[in-house]
């Protein structure tokens, strides 16, 4: 059985917060009304953002952005 191994990560926190921005702006336009939620796992940074007030309609996106070289891994635009 394999163990999944947790390497040194390279990209900072805020770098893995500027490039799931850069990918959300285009299609959100704005971002101020959701919080940010960031941890850091074995497959990457996760960048989730929630909204404010879970009443509103909307959706809000989740990243899984590489530890090591920024790419971004998954995303997911929840509506």
């Amino acid at each position: 059985m394999m163990s999944a191994v947790m390497t040194i990560p390279t990209i900072s926190r805020q770098q893995a917060i500027a490039i799931a921005e850069a990918d959300a702006l285009p299609v959100y336009r704005n971002l101020d009304d959701l919080t940010l939620e960031v941890s850091l796992h074995n497959d990457g940074w996760h960048v989730e953002y929630q909204m404010r007030k879970p009443r509103h309609a909307g959706g809000r996106p989740h990243y899984v952005i590489d530890a090591v070289t920024g790419e971004i891994v998954s995303k997911k635009y929840y509506q």
